[in-house]
């Protein structure tokens, strides 16, 4: 039976603030343990027949030197491939660009997979999300993966679109929410910020958001 704080808790979380081309940048930083081999969770990662299995429908010329796109999501290019050890891409989205690299490590049991995703963060979009803006979303695809490698078969994409609506999904991304705001609070950042920043992306995550006709003024 899947157990949502038990998963969250299989994430380890990181944040570091440093400089890249004269600007501060802040890195975001994820790791998790599966139980499967590296080749295998290579595969996961970068088969373009795979990857829809657990996150989302993607093209492009998927080598060292091309591109990429996620359907409705991301795209980029990919700047270094050394398989099963390591990607790095530009993650482009939004008129934003940022870095993000993965590497696999074989260990006792399993692979670990690090995830390390470094952006140039507006500061009042910090001071209001802090690193959970960024790390809840890696944190859905991170148990994604999860699912998908513990059954063999395709997550639902119901779940995919809607699970941090549901009971599971609220109760997994608190505890990571929890999770980036000490993160960012071993970084520097004082307790009260990182809290409030957690709250205001836990609640970002888990609201329906508002039909169109709601939007319109009346």
């Amino acid at each position: 039976m899947f157990d949502p704080i038990e998963s969250a808790s299989l994430v380890t979380r990181e944040v570091r603030t440093s400089e890249r081309d004269g600007r501060q940048v802040r890195t975001a930083v994820a790791r998790r343990t599966y139980p499967t081999d590296r080749d295998d969770l290579w595969d996961c990662l970068t088969n373009p027949e795979r990857i829809p299995r657990w996150f989302l429908p993607i093209e492009g010329d998927l080598v060292e030197g091309g591109s990429y796109q996620l359907q409705g999501n991301a795209g980029g290019t990919i700047e270094r491939c050394a398989a099963p050890e390591a990607f790095s891409v530009t993650w482009e989205f939004g008129g934003m660009v940022s870095w993000l690299t993965v590497s696999l490590t074989p260990g006792d049991g399993g692979t670990t997979l690090e995830l390390v995703h470094t952006a140039a963060v507006d500061p009042q979009m910090w001071e209001q999300f802090g690193p959970g803006a960024v790390g809840l979303g890696w944190d859905l695809g991170l148990v994604g993966i999860g699912m998908h490698l513990d059954s063999g078969e395709d997550v639902d994409p119901e779940v995919k679109a809607g699970w941090n609506l549901s009971q599971d999904g609220r109760a997994y991304l608190e505890v990571a929410a929890a999770g980036w705001a000490d993160a960012a609070v071993a970084d520097g950042d004082s307790r009260d910020a990182a809290d409030s920043a957690a709250s205001a992306v836990f609640d970002a995550y888990t609201t329906v958001p508002p039909a169109p006709d709601d939007e319109l003024p009346g």
